[in-house]
């Protein structure tokens, strides 16, 4: 139910959605920085990583990011290269720009 929401109405909250991820420590705290990352918006790998407060842990960010189980809801998607550019994404990058693209156009429809 909560997919179809944010698919078709664009809507973003999952925090009714109970989640039990398995993983590392580590990855842990990176996809739960993933959670805290707004809808619409963007941040590199670095960025993560001193959110998480291992800043020299850019590629374990990144590998934690790909093994994210619940891509949408922990949203691994919205995690960009340091120069904006799109990087690594399970579901292919066509998918992870289409997500993004998805998530600008709810926002823009939302500030009308």
């Amino acid at each position: 139910q909560a997919l179809i929401k944010y698919f078709i109405e664009g809507a973003t909250d999952f925090a009714d959605l109970p989640l039990d991820l398995q993983g590392t420590p580590f990855q842990l705290k990176v996809w739960q920085a993933l959670v805290g990352i707004p809808c619409g918006e963007r941040v590199s790998y670095a960025t993560v990583a001193r959110r998480i407060g291992s800043p020299n842990a850019v590629r374990a960010v990144g590998h934690a990011n790909g093994h994210n189980p619940i891509a949408i809801v922990v949203p691994c998607h919205r995690v960009v290269g340091s120069d904006g550019s799109l990087t690594g994404y399970g579901g292919g990058l066509w998918r992870k720009q289409w997500l993004l693209d998805h998530e600008a156009r709810m926002a823009a429809a939302r500030a009308r």
